[in-house]
């Protein structure tokens, strides 16, 4: 007898949808047919999508800023949030600071995760001091030991890299088989953007945004993408905002360079024009790169339709709104550069995508599927393991009400925030049931599972 049988629903993939059970045993799926047999537990799927479980490939989980401040979910709160809204596997970073061994901080987070996970998580890691060591010694045994995936910022003076460095990088990620994801903005004209609001005593959050323009992303994304090819590495650009970045992104794709991108929530339902109020309470809406324009905004959602832009991720970066030890670490007069960047996504990423993207007709629902789950598994080395519903895959399930519509609150949110940047947006589409590695983990409004129930995932090094 099977362990656990998910019975009449509609399975989705990102090849199609056919009417189908799903048949598990041991955490794995065993059958995917017409009829499967009888199952100890058994979930009535009938009018429900049946999805893979989301993957989550950006987002910041237990980790400490430069500036020293902790980001409001450790391992067990991030991944019950992503649990609810439909997401089984978390791909959050691993940090180094300047003067840290990068192995070192790699086994501090998993020293943090191992107890307290609660979906099954890998690690992408951030290099800010790509020393020889760091990447002659250690970063291809970290490669070897499941982690092919690291991260350079182009901004940011406590992590940034120069140009030369990052070649450095790049050239060592293509040695060790990993792909090389780049934060893109001009840090220089960041800063002569920043120079002169505050000379004009523009400090408030909603200037935020003219501080770092679409030109200096676009700008550092083309940079980007040259040095990869100089290098001859894999690199995806992370949290795509604008039209700006879409261009070299797109004339690089043309000329047959491995380029990936992705974008995020936030720059799919929001703009800068959400933040044009005073006062501190738009501190919810600064993230970095910024809200961008309404163009923008739609040249993205093409960018997804037409296949320019590879996943949505959360950049689940959450800091409380309203405390000390959070975007009011400056108190509540801050100037915007101040406040620490970031905003919540892990629970709503996958009904933000659904109600704005396949409710509007925008992409269709395999699309769906290869955006939220499929894509960032076979991008990061996770697939077929991951990402998909066929035989021999980790049973990651999500059933879906294509009906229902709530409201957000984030009183009824999971993560450790005290605010939503979303509160108050109708939704419709949400997840009922997530089942991961086997396990039903939510169903109809309760959490089951304990914490360290998720498990570290190695991912396959990049193929070349």
């Amino acid at each position: 007898m099977l362990d656990l049988v998910v019975r009449g629903g509609t399975v989705v993939t990102d090849a199609g949808a056919v009417q189908a059970d799903v048949g598990i045993c041991d955490g794995i799926i065993a059958e995917v047919a017409p009829s499967v047999g009888p199952g100890t537990r058994e979930l009535d799927a009938a009018g429900r999508l049946v999805l893979p479980g989301g993957i989550d490939a950006h987002c910041h989980v237990d980790q400490k800023s430069s500036s020293g401040l902790m980001t409001a979910d450790d391992f067990f709160t991030a991944g019950v949030s992503a649990a609810c809204g439909g997401t089984t596997t978390i791909l959050p970073f691993a940090a180094q600071h300047r003067g840290e061994s990068l192995r070192a901080a790699v086994e501090a987070y998993h020293d943090r995760a191992r107890p307290r996970a609660f979906v099954d998580y890998g690690f992408h890691l951030i290099v800010s001091d790509p020393t020889p060591v760091v990447l002659q010694e250690e970063l291809p045994a970290l490669v070897a030991g499941g982690c092919p995936s690291l991260k350079v910022y182009m901004t940011y003076d406590a992590l940034r890299v120069t140009d030369r460095q990052m070649l450095a990088v790049f050239e060592a990620a293509r040695a060790a088989h990993a792909i090389v994801m780049v934060h893109a903005e001009n840090s220089d004209a960041v800063a002569w953007a920043t120079e002169r609001l505050l000379a004009r005593n523009l400090t408030e959050p909603r200037h935020h945004p003219a501080s770092r323009p679409a030109a200096a992303e676009g700008d550092a994304t083309s940079r980007a993408i040259i040095l990869a090819e100089m290098a001859g590495a894999d690199v995806f650009i992370v949290h795509v905002s604008c039209r700006d970045a879409l261009a070299p992104i797109a004339a690089a794709r043309a000329r047959g360079a491995r380029v990936f991108a992705e974008t995020c929530p936030q720059y799919l339902v929001l703009t800068a024009a959400d933040m044009d109020h005073p006062g501190f309470e738009m501190a919810r809406f600064i993230c970095s790169p910024p809200l961008r324009t309404a163009a923008d905004r739609d040249a993205l959602w093409a960018a997804l339709a037409d296949g320019q832009l590879d996943l949505v991720s959360s950049d689940h970066a959450p800091y409380r709104l309203r405390d000390p030890r959070g975007k009011m670490a400056h108190g509540d007069r801050a100037p915007f550069t101040k406040i620490p960047n970031g905003m919540p996504g892990l629970e709503l990423r996958l009904p933000l995508l659904y109600s704005e993207g396949v409710g509007t007709g925008r992409i269709t629902l395999p699309q769906f599927v290869a955006l939220t789950a499929t894509n960032p598994a076979r991008i990061y080395g996770l697939y077929p393991r991951k990402g998909t519903i066929a035989p021999g895959s980790d049973a990651d399930l999500v059933l879906w009400d294509p009906g229902l519509t709530k409201v957000v609150s984030q009183a009824r949110l999971h993560d450790g925030m005290d605010d939503s940047p979303f509160e108050g947006r109708r939704i419709t589409g949400w997840p009922v049931t997530t089942v991961a590695r086997g396990e039903v983990v939510w169903h109809t409004g309760t959490v089951s599972g304990q914490p360290g129930r998720g498990r570290f995932v190695a991912r396959a090094p990049r193929p070349r």
